[in-house]
């Protein structure tokens, strides 16, 4: 397994829509391992592939937060909502690209999820909490959608100017 840079906002690649995987092999299987054991090591709940630079849909996720609590890696490949709930949620919402910016985020309190797992299995789960908030974080991701474009424009760009100047520090170092 190898750990992967995290792309940073501003990236082109952070907006673009992600391809469908039509084959699950070795290197899927490979992009998976790799996005778990860098999501882990950021340290996050949830990464998707764009997010290390491959235009994939892909995307791991392990919500398990409690103290002691047997953790739950979970590799989706090409997933789509199927249902989502007319109730929201509201979570402050971060991202590996857009370290240290944090921001509410209404979105469904429920929803159910299709994918393919790494093993060619078709799945399908319900989805709540922080674990629905998480996974329709990601998928938007895979549609080159970033939590900040739920923002008003003004915060939005400030965020955007913030990260300009981290790259423009770490270009430097």
């Amino acid at each position: 397994m190898t750990l992967r840079p995290i792309l940073l906002h501003p990236d082109p690649r952070l907006k673009t829509r992600a391809a469908f995987v039509e084959t699950i092999d070795d290197d899927v299987r490979r992009l998976g391992e790799d996005m778990l054991e860098t999501m882990y090591a950021a340290p996050g709940i949830g990464l998707a592939a764009p997010q290390v630079g491959v235009l994939s849909r892909v995307l791991v996720m392990d919500c398990v937060k409690e103290e002691g609590a047997a953790p739950r890696p979970m590799v989706l490949v090409n997933p789509a909502i199927e249902w989502a709930s007319d109730e929201l949620n509201t979570y402050e919402e971060g991202c590996l690209s857009i370290p240290e910016q944090f921001a509410d985020v209404d979105r469904p309190a429920e929803v159910e999820v299709s994918w393919t797992a790494l093993d060619g299995s078709a799945q399908r789960e319900r989805f709540s909490g922080l674990w629905a908030t998480c996974v329709q974080h990601e998928i938007d991701h895979l549609d080159g959608k970033l939590f900040i474009d739920y923002l008003k424009p003004l915060r939005r760009q400030m965020i955007t100017r913030r990260m300009q100047k981290l790259k423009r520090e770490k270009a430097r170092a």
